[in-house]
């Protein structure tokens, strides 16, 4: 088919027909249908616009849909139904603080000086120091313009930089993959066959986690469910996931696990991590995680409607809150059809604001029944010379050392802040790492959601409905503390 795009077909309200708040037996008669074209004739559509229409995947039999057709096929089936709610497909991405990269690679004016300069990166310092694998180089000559070179270190931990001996790096950037901080560092010259250590993990360091909300003992948050939508959660023996779902259309249900960039299984760790041979524990340990796979194998970004889905499923499945460190994208009817109807079933989703650079509160977050979460961080919970250090911004706290983080997006819709700068977590098949960002915020609030909920037993056992959804989010905005920035940076403050 030419010209095939995908839409979204919702009812005139949330995404299931039993909240169809007008009698309309063909749309109803649609969302039981698993195809359109079986319905071409009932409608009075052409059949050469029915042969242009597929039902790509469906959240339930009389669920929103997701489908391919024409544009032409699209203004034909809404003109035969009026009361169907036909969206297009967006994508939003995962919240991590975004990393530097190179715009306009460094061109050599000579071949002799193109051959460039070898550097090997190892994590920690003498003869017990391991290559940094997979650990990304970004050396700026240029940072204004984004010239410079960069590259990826091999199983030997050496990346070779093409660069002439001799050049000034503006700014340096080392991101280990795991097991070691970041690494940068300003007006700096690159030798050949030099060795740059990079700081090993501590998982008993204090980080910002740590400082700012605390990490829970092994009964927080149990007899809550928490349902993480990311990039898929484990494997970690830290977090015995309960389960799930892969929502991506085309892929299979059951492979809910880390889809290869180890977001989700960080986020996870956030929220519930039971500390295992490490020790390193979440905020609410004893929480039930189910882990719903929005992104595919091979993509970055994760589709509206497999977001609508895994919300859809998180509440079927008895989640009691979800967590959605994700966003970015255009505002969508699908995801807040979604987390509309989540609050109605007395479900709460927590979003992060975003990591543009303290521009406005991206969506969902911004979308007011999701709680909207700012990222903060605290100095001296991460070492010098990492590239956290560069997330450091004014206005400071009413403790100087507390900060809003200079990634973290902010505004009016902002509800609450967490801590979102250099933390430690887990990393699928057993490992940890570091990250920041208001994906790493959002868990740390929805953890101390589990925590309270937990020991709120009149509001955990309530039926499921908007108001026991309020009052788990009235929760939260109590226990905040006021660290002493505008409401538009930290919302009611910090959850702890």
């Amino acid at each position: 088919m030419s010209n095939v795009q995908r839409f979204i077909l919702l009812p005139p309200r949330g995404t299931g027909a039993s909240l169809l708040f007008r009698s309309a037996a063909e749309i109803l008669t649609l969302f039981n249908e698993p195809t359109i074209s079986s319905l071409r004739s009932a409608f009075g559509l052409k059949n050469t616009v029915a042969s242009k229409m597929k039902v790509v995947d469906s959240i339930a039999d009389q669920g929103a849909k997701l489908v391919e057709m024409t544009p032409e096929a699209m203004i034909a089936l809404r003109g035969a139904l009026p009361g169907l709610r036909i969206v297009p497909e967006v994508f939003h991405h995962t919240l991590r603080a975004p990393r530097p990269e190179i715009i306009e690679p460094f061109r050599a004016k000579t071949r002799a000086a193109a051959t460039g300069i070898k550097l090997t990166v190892k994590i920690g310092t003498g003869a017990s120091a391991l290559p940094a694998v997979g650990a990304t180089v970004v050396a700026f000559t240029n940072f204004a313009a984004r010239q410079g070179a960069q590259s990826t270190t091999n199983a030997k931990g050496i990346v070779t930089l093409q660069l002439p001996q001799g050049t000034k790096i503006e700014q340096l950037y080392v991101y280990p993959v795991s097991g070691a901080w970041s690494y940068w560092k300003k007006n700096t010259v690159l030798k050949d066959d030099s060795i740059l250590a990079v700081k090993p993990l501590d998982l008993t360091s204090v980080d910002g986690l740590q400082a700012l909300m605390g990490r829970g003992t092994l009964e927080q948050g149990a007899g809550v469910t928490v349902g993480v939508v990311d990039t898929g959660v484990g494997p970690h023996h830290d977090i015995p996931v309960a389960g799930g779902e892969n929502t991506v259309a085309g892929e299979k249900p059951d492979q809910w696990q880390d889809n290869g960039e180890g977001h989700g299984t960080h986020v996870g760790g956030i929220i519930a991590a039971r500390g295992g041979p490490s020790g390193l524990r979440g905020i609410a340990p004893g929480a039930t995680i189910r882990s719903y796979r929005v992104f595919g194998a091979t993509s970055k970004g994760a589709s509206s409607f497999a977001i609508a889905k895994a919300i859809a499923r998180a509440v079927e499945q008895g989640c009691d809150l979800i967590n959605m460190s994700l966003g970015g994208g255009p505002a969508d009817e699908a995801t807040q059809a979604a987390i509309a109807d989540a609050r109605a079933a007395g479900v709460v989703v927590f979003a992060a604001t975003g990591n543009d650079g303290r521009k406005p509160v991206s969506f969902p977050a911004r979308y007011g029944m999701a709680v909207a979460v700012s990222a903060c961080g605290r100095k001296g919970t991460f070492p010098s010379g990492t590239t956290e250090t560069a997330d450091i911004a004014p206005p400071y706290g009413k403790d100087k050392h507390n900060f809003i983080a200079e990634f973290s997006n902010i505004g009016p819709e902002t509800d609450v802040t967490g801590a979102g700068v250099g933390i430690i977590s887990t990393y699928p098949n057993d490992r940890y790492a570091v990250m920041s960002g208001t994906s790493m915020a959002c868990p740390a609030v929805c953890g101390v959601a589990a925590r309270l909920l937990a020991s709120n037993s009149a509001v955990l056992t309530m039926a499921r409905h908007q108001e026991r959804s309020d009052l788990i989010a009235k929760l939260v905005f109590d226990a905040a503390v006021d660290l002493g920035f505008p409401p538009e940076m930290q919302g009611t403050g910090l959850p702890r």
